[in-house]
């Protein structure tokens, strides 16, 4: 939680990639927990969650604003 803080006094944009990777990932855990997921599925959940985290990532290294 102290990362959160320190992102969202410093780069509002850092924040909303954050919430992002973090609304990507517990969407499909519980899509997960609510059913069984075909592998079409699980493959379109995984390569949203990696485009998050790559979009983070890339946006970390270009402004410098890690946690």
């Amino acid at each position: 939680m102290r990362g959160l803080l320190n992102t969202r006094l410093g780069c509002p944009d850092h924040e909303r990639l954050e919430e992002e990777l973090l609304e990507t990932r517990t969407r499909g855990q519980n899509l997960s927990r609510l059913r069984r997921l075909t592998p079409p599925e699980r493959a379109v959940l995984e390569q949203r969650e990696r485009a998050a985290l790559t979009r983070l990532r890339d946006h970390e290294a270009e402004h410098c604003c890690r946690r």
